[in-house]
């Protein structure tokens, strides 16, 4: 996880995965579609290659950028995520307002809001923003929580 609260700019992660895209008209559409992506979650598929701290860290990230997206991006919202069973989610939100690029806050007091960027930053691996095909993409790279299967077995000890 990064304490970094900086949010660069940097291209979309491509990774492979199962891909799962929604538009948002309205800030009402934010909570529909979090429920379909917690019902998604839930698939046994999922569950039981991510752990449940690494969901709601997810969850948590698409509610503060989709939020952000909505009030301070323009025109038409999308929210997509690749998802690699036992890797984890790259999640990204893409709106018209190339011209405004993500601003953690820095210094406020909490009271006042605008600490959804240090969250999601926090609960991330990676993250940033690019600009691509007249969209500004706010994007985020979760790891799923489970540890990744050693790629070379450790030796066995000897009987000899």
């Amino acid at each position: 996880m990064h304490a970094d609260s900086s949010w660069p700019h940097a291209p979309v992660p491509d990774i492979p995965g199962d891909v799962w895209r929604w538009q948002l008209p309205s800030v009402h559409d934010a909570s529909r579609v979090r429920m379909d992506l917690r019902a998604r979650l839930a698939h046994p598929s999922l569950a039981s290659s991510s752990t449940e701290d690494a969901r709601e860290g997810l969850l948590l990230a698409f509610e503060e950028l989709a939020s952000n997206a909505l009030r301070h991006g323009g025109g038409a919202v999308e929210a997509v995520i690749v998802a690699t069973p036992g890797s984890g989610w790259v999640l990204s939100l893409s709106d018209e307002a190339v011209d405004r690029p993500p601003v953690p806050a820095v210094d406020r007091d909490p009271a006042f809001g605008g600490m959804g960027l240090p969250m999601v930053a926090q609960l991330s691996v990676e993250h940033g923003y690019a600009i691509a095909h007249d969209r500004k993409h706010v994007w985020a790279r979760l790891a799923s929580g489970v540890p990744a299967p050693d790629a070379t077995p450790a030796p066995r000890g000897s009987l000899a």
